[in-house]
C-alpha cells in the first residue's frame, strides 16, 4: 500500500482496492464499503474512495461521543487547503511520492493541531496514498455529521475564501429558504468570475457570473 500519487482509473474503480484500503483502516477505526451509483464519473471515484474512510471515522466518533470535536479538527485541516492553493495542489499531485506527502502532513498536523482521532485518520490516508481524496473524505464526514444532527449539508464554492460573517449570512439565508439548519462545506475555485455556487444535496443554487456568461455564449451561438 502507500503507492505514490493518484492511482489509475482501473485501480480506483476496482472494489478490491477499496476493500484493501478498508482492511488496513479497520485495524484502527473499522471500515465499511458503500456503493455510489448516480454521481458523475469524475466524482464517483473520489467518493468511492472517501466514503469508507469517512464512514469509519464517523462510526468511531459517534461511539466515543466526539462527533463535533472530530468535525472541528477536520475543518481546521480543510481550512489550510481552502486558504492555501499550494497545499491543495500538493494533496492532489500525482508526482509526489506518498512517503513525502506523509512526512509533510506530519508538519501540517502540528500546525492544525486536530485531536488524535483526526490525526490518525490522516496518517492512515497518507500511508495508503489517498491524500488526493482527503477533501472529499472531510465533505463526506460533514454530511454524515449533519444528518446525525438533523441538519442539511451544503457545499459552497467561491472564487476566494469566504469570511466567517459571509458564511453565517449564507447559512442563515439557506436556513430561511430550506427551513433547516445548514452545515456548510467550503470549496475555492479561482476560475469563478464572481458569485457563489451552492449545492444542497442534488440541488444546485448557482449565482455565479461565470454561469451567466456561459449561458449567454450558448444563446449567442444558437442565434448565430
Amino acid at each position: 500500500m502507500g503507492l505514490a500519487g493518484s492511482p489509475s482509473p482501473n485501480d480506483n474503480d476496482n472494489p478490491s482496492r477499496t476493500a484493501r484500503d478498508c482492511s488496513i483502516f479497520r485495524g484502527s477505526l473499522g471500515c465499511k464499503q458503500e456503493g455510489d451509483a448516480g454521481l458523475s464519473a469524475q466524482n464517483s471515484v473520489l467518493v468511492q474512495i472517501a466514503r469508507p474512510y469517512a464512514s469509519a471515522l464517523f462510526d468511531l466518533a459517534r461511539s466515543e461521543g466526539i462527533l463535533e470535536t472530530v468535525e472541528a479538527g477536520l475543518d481546521a485541516v480543510k481550512r489550510l487547503a481552502v486558504e492555501n492553493a499550494d497545499f491543495s495542489r500538493f494533496l492532489r499531485s500525482p508526482v509526489i511520492a506518498a512517503e513525502d506527502k506523509a512526512e509533510a502532513m506530519e508538519a501540517i498536523l502540528k500546525k492544525a493541531k486536530p485531536n488524535e482521532t483526526v490525526a490518525n485518520l490522516i496518517r492512515v490516508v497518507a500511508r495508503n496514498g489517498r491524500l488526493f481524496a482527503l477533501e472529499t473524505i472531510i465533505t463526506e464526514y460533514k454530511q454524515l455529521a449533519a444528518l446525525e444532527r438533523g441538519e442539511t449539508a451544503a457545499e459552497v464554492t467561491s472564487a476566494a475564501p469566504l469570511s466567517k460573517s459571509q458564511l453565517k449570512t449564507l447559512a442563515d439565508t439557506l436556513k430561511a429558504k430550506l427551513g433547516k439548519t445548514v452545515t456548510l462545506t467550503e470549496h475555492v475555485d479561482p476560475s469563478l468570475i464572481g458569485g457563489l455556487v451552492v449545492k444542497v444535496g442534488s440541488q444546485m443554487i448557482d449565482s455565479s457570473l461565470k454561469t451567466k456568461l456561459t449561458a449567454m455564449k450558448i444563446a449567442m451561438k444558437e442565434v448565430g
